[in-house]
């Protein structure tokens, strides 16, 4: 008798949209399921796959958690997904259901189109797909494609000639998933919510359920088993690059920074925070090192907006060095620039 498909619900969502924290959520409630976790990372510095390594619980021990740092795992299906998705289900025991949190650039369509291949297509479905949508930012119309904004913004600024390709990214999310979580809802208020909700009912191409989440936590029964089967129905999901067999990132460029032990936590933030509005930088995320301090301290900003917490102590054979991913638009990285801007 054939075992049942895995079910696996992807995880998708722009840049610091809370995937993370999503999942680490899940696995401390997973309602008895065993669950394994894929985490594709934009940049070397696996900061996403350590955050998750450190929540590890016997539902989710830290072997069921698999970091593909070789690119978006939608263009890598053959080297990276297909033979990681193969070893997952070769574990003893076998994942009950397998998490896929993708990089915050990746489209989901053609991982969904990935599931149709034949060494794993009878063997897992997807299950769901679940884009996150960071509350204020959609609020703000960050990623509406919004007619006469855009003409408003064009008057004033003749280099806004066309949508960015931010924007792209935010719709196919939307129009493949089969729920939106506007995450920090916290922080956009009645209004904000009831905006970005708009928004969302504009861009998705088929009623969607929207749930409102702060601190990742959603009731696992509301996203987990849903059962849409949907590499079964992508003509129902329509993507910007439908009719293209495949994909580039090159809107988008990542660097790693090491700056050593820094003096202050507090004026390195602040840096960070001054950089990402003059430089126009998307997102920072790495680990620091504070002269004095025990601690290794995590800092994840979105745009100008920095959160930061000292998550563990340096190990004994590990160096005390701090490094940060920065990620911005091809033509706005500038290595010189954001290393002046940090203090170097």
């Amino acid at each position: 008798m054939s075992l049942a498909k895995t079910p696996v619900t992807v995880i998708t969502g722009f840049l610091g949209s809370g995937k993370t924290t999503l999942i680490s959520h899940l696995m401390r409630n997973a309602g008895g399921r065993r669950l394994a976790v894929v985490v594709n990372e934009f940049g070397t510095l696996g900061v996403d796959g350590e955050i998750l390594k450190s929540c590890a619980i016997p539902d989710c021990p830290e072997e069921n958690i698999v970091e593909l740092a070789n690119g978006c795992i939608c263009c890598t299906v053959a080297d990276d997904f297909v033979p990681t998705v193969e070893a997952l289900l070769a574990m003893q025991p076998r994942p009950d259901h397998i998490l896929i949190e993708t990089s915050g650039l990746a489209l989901p369509k053609p991982l969904l189109k990935a599931f149709d291949w034949p060494a794993i297509r009878s063997r897992i479905t997807v299950d769901g797909v679940i884009a996150l949508a960071d509350a204020e930012a959609v609020a703000a119309g960050r990623f509406a494609p919004d007619v006469a904004a855009v003409d408003a913004q064009r008057a004033a600024d003749e280099s806004i000639d066309h949508e960015t390709p931010l924007s792209e990214v935010f719709e196919d999310q939307i129009s493949c998933a089969d729920v939106v979580l506007l995450t920090k809802a916290d922080l956009a208020g009645p209004e904000g919510l009831a905006r970005a909700r708009a928004v969302i009912a504009a861009e998705a191409p088929r009623p969607l359920p929207v749930v409102e989440v702060t601190g990742g936590a959603v009731d696992a029964r509301v996203i987990l088993g849903l059962g849409a089967a949907a590499e079964d129905d992508l003509h129902a999901r329509p993507s910007h690059h439908d009719g293209h067999d495949d994909h580039e990132h090159d809107d988008f460029d990542t660097i790693v920074v090491e700056l050593g032990e820094v003096e202050s936590l507090e004026t390195l933030v602040a840096r960070i925070e001054d950089m990402a509005r003059e430089l126009d930088i998307l997102r920072v995320k790495g680990y620091v090192a504070v002269r004095g301090k025990p601690m290794r301290a995590l800092v994840q900003a979105v745009g100008a907006r920095v959160r930061h917490q000292f998550d563990r102590a340096w190990q004994p054979d590990e160096p005390r060095a701090t490094q940060l991913v920065v990620i911005a638009e091809h033509d706005r990285i500038d290595e010189s620039a954001i290393r002046g801007a940090l203090g170097l």
